[in-house]
């Protein structure tokens, strides 16, 4: 299927690793001009190997996404450069594991500072020039557990949440200016970020890791981790011409782990 998306241009964030990176891969095996950020300058410039490799074309940015001054000092930088950004994609790195209790406020201040707020901001300065030509894709990664809270991920099940509210009150803002505007949940995909929470969980139980993922995949209908191309391919559908119908939507691409409706 041709996503009709060859010679946009995308921003993706946290794409130095994990479903960033795959994201980037994907729009970028469409044809899609990637400009690329993370916080991590060496992990980004695997990413962009990879990309250039593989015969596509990018450009990286390193800011901290907690440091608003850094990040709106880059995408200054990333509209200098490509001029107007049609896809984004909103993707942060998760918090530290534990309780929604008994973290300072400091704690609390960061995680939403680099979890919703550089989100929020972010978007708020691409979108003009999506707006202006009447075409745009909005598409930000959360976690299930904006869905169903994940036992000892309360600062990420708190933040995540609040941008469910937002992109279904953005999306029917923009809609009649060409603009979509949607929410990733994600399962259990096989990344360095699940192989941390589920080594966290083994070590907070005084059990071996691989025995929580064997049981994290039984949990799991699919019975199995997804991989991270998986997901990447939901985005860049999202992210295509052929989802020109779909805005206001929370898509799971979690292998039939949440239960619920």
């Amino acid at each position: 299927m041709d996503l009709k998306i060859s010679g946009r241009r995308a921003l993706v964030m946290s794409a130095g690793g994990g479903l960033g990176s795959e994201i980037a891969l994907a729009l970028a095996a469409e044809g899609v001009e990637m400009y690329l950020a993370d916080r991590d300058a060496a992990a980004l410039d695997v990413t962009a190997q990879r990309i250039r490799e593989a015969g596509g074309n990018c450009s990286c940015y390193t800011w901290d996404l907690a440091q608003p001054n850094q990040w709106q000092a880059g995408i200054e930088q990333v509209l200098q450069r490509a001029g107007t950004i049609d896809i984004l994609v909103n993707n942060t790195g998760g918090p530290p594991p534990g309780p929604a209790h008994g973290h300072s406020t400091a704690v609390w201040r960061n995680a939403f500072e680099s979890m919703v707020l550089s989100v929020i901001g972010i978007t708020d300065l691409l979108l003009p020039g999506m707006r202006e030509q009447r075409w745009g894709r909005i598409i930000t990664s959360t976690s299930s557990g904006v869905v169903a809270p994940i036992a000892n991920l309360g600062l990420s099940n708190a933040t995540r949440i609040s941008l469910l509210g937002w992109s279904k009150s953005l999306a029917r803002e923009v809609a009649r200016d060409g603009v979509t505007v949607n929410v990733v949940v994600p399962g259990r995909i096989a990344t360095r970020r699940t192989q941390f929470l589920d080594a966290a969980r083994a070590e907070r139980e005084g059990r071996a890791a691989d025995d929580i993922e064997k049981e994290s995949a039984a949990s799991i209908a699919m019975g199995r981790y997804g991989r991270p191309e998986e997901y990447a391919d939901v985005v860049s559908f999202l992210a295509s011409e052929r989802a020109s119908y779909v805005t206001g939507s929370t898509v799971r691409v979690d292998g039939g782990l949440i239960a619920s409706i």
